[in-house]
């Protein structure tokens, strides 16, 4: 874990709590870090501005680099007249013939050495380049820090990093870094580009106008961890088999980078719910209980643990995420407003008409009363209501289903009526059967 903050125009120091609560709460450990075990640190770039100096006085003294004469005003003349003339502008067509020794806070700048590479990709394969695309580039800027493209090739040198897996917009800057590996008579590590993640369409890169979120909002959400690390390690990778799930030892088991595809990978968030629905449904109640601690409805608040948990093996089932708890649960801790519009809304409940309605709550207030609402009294009398009334389930069961929770979908109707017990369920269709009589 390795802190990248020498852009300090940009830098938020709230960020790197963020990106190591993101990662503890997907369950991605590191074994070196600002926070763990040193033997290679420090770890955050801020703190190794000496040996980066260092490294580019090593590059001074080998003719490799140079102090950067120019004020910001003359680059900007320099490129202008490039584009005016209608060609690239390459600083290496400016450079000082002779350099003056750095004071103050001139910039070094590295001296490339323009030719043409070839090397290999772990995912894109053979890739090839001609020297139009390398330049002279910053490495130390004028407040006395690094710039990426130098701070990360020395730091994966010193702390022995043998892979940098990248996403697609470094392509273009490998160039550079081969031609600054050569430079600095190190060994270079392995390369491999990662595919874009794409916007559902697959047309452009995955954005926030897409639906992109922060990690953090989908731990808000009620989606577990595994589910999106499974998710998240399927986008551009398979194992070559259609399984689908996978538990982190498996994904570590069996992860290739040659396996992971060159094309961009569409985000699914569809997908992703499915699969955080699938790793609800496998949960024991008492884990999925302590997971589910902080989004049930207010109106809970009081209840007994017993009762709740009751409550969460009815919907467990049908949750694709823990934020749906506070509509598919509510009815069970308060009595909500009588909404006649869930009837009307209904085609065969509203083609009843409120006198039907009114005489089928009076048979099922009947019919139910005579049992003790455990599961099977109730399966049982339910479906005795349906030969003594001649409905369809899709209409007796829905008309009842309405007039006990006032909510616009629950669990199995019998499950339902079991957690709410039989003082509070036939009160509620009592209530039902005044509603629609008056």
């Amino acid at each position: 874990m390795r802190i990248e903050d020498t852009d300090r125009t940009r830098h938020v120091e709230e960020s790197e709590q963020h990106i190591m609560e993101s990662l503890r709460w997907l369950g991605i450990r590191w074994d070196e870090g600002p926070d763990a075990a040193v033997p290679n640190g420090p770890y955050r770039q801020s703190e190794r501005l000496e040996i980066y100096k260092e490294w580019a006085q090593k590059l001074m003294d080998s003719g490799r680099a140079y102090a950067d004469p120019y004020s910001q005003a003359e680059l900007m003349e320099l490129r202008s007249k490039a584009v005016t003339e209608r060609r690239p502008f390459l600083f290496r067509d400016h450079r000082p013939d002779n350099p003056p020794e750095r004071k103050g806070d001139l910039p070094i700048r590295f001296r490339s050495d323009p030719k043409s590479y070839q090397w290999k990709d772990e995912v894109l394969g053979e890739l090839s380049t001609g020297p139009e695309v390398i330049d002279d580039f910053i490495l130390i800027k004028s407040d006395g820090f690094p710039t990426y493209n130098f701070a990360h090739i020395i730091d994966d040198y010193l702390m022995q990093v043998t892979y940098v897996i990248r996403s697609q917009e470094f392509l273009p800057s490998v160039p550079k870094y081969l031609n600054l590996y050569e430079a600095l008579e190190i060994e270079r590590p392995k390369l491999a580009t990662l595919p874009y993640v794409m916007a559902p369409d697959g047309k452009s890169k995955l954005s926030k106008r897409d639906g992109a979120k922060d990690i953090l909002d989908y731990k808000r959400e009620g989606y577990l961890p595994e589910a999106l690390i499974n998710f998240l390690a399927m986008l551009g990778w398979h194992d070559g088999t259609d399984q689908e799930i996978f538990s982190v030892d498996e994904l570590i088991n069996k992860f290739s980078l040659h396996r992971v595809q060159k094309g961009g990978a569409k985000f699914d968030e569809k997908r992703l719910m499915w699969m955080n629905g699938h790793y609800i449904r496998q949960k024991p109640l008492d884990e999925l209980y302590g997971l589910a601690e902080d989004f049930w409805p207010v109106s809970a608040k009081d209840s007994a643990e017993d009762y709740k948990k009751q409550v969460l093996g009815t919907v467990q089932e049908r949750l694709k995420h823990l934020s749906e708890l506070l509509q598919l649960t509510n009815f069970f801790f308060e009595d909500l407003p009588v909404d006649l519009k869930l009837i009307d809304k209904n085609p065969k409940l509203s083609k009843l008409g409120r006198k039907q309605q009114v005489e089928l709550l009076e048979k099922t207030r009947e019919g139910l009363s005579v049992g003790d609402f455990s599961l099977e009294s109730l399966s049982n009398g339910l479906n005795s209501l349906l030969e003594k009334t001649g409905q369809k389930p899709a209409v007796l069961f829905s008309l009842i289903r309405i007039a006990t929770t006032w909510a616009p979908a629950s669990p199995e109707l019998a499950a339902t009526l079991h957690v709410l017990g039989r003082e509070r369920s036939l009160q509620r269709i009592e209530n039902a059967i005044d509603a629609l009589s008056s």
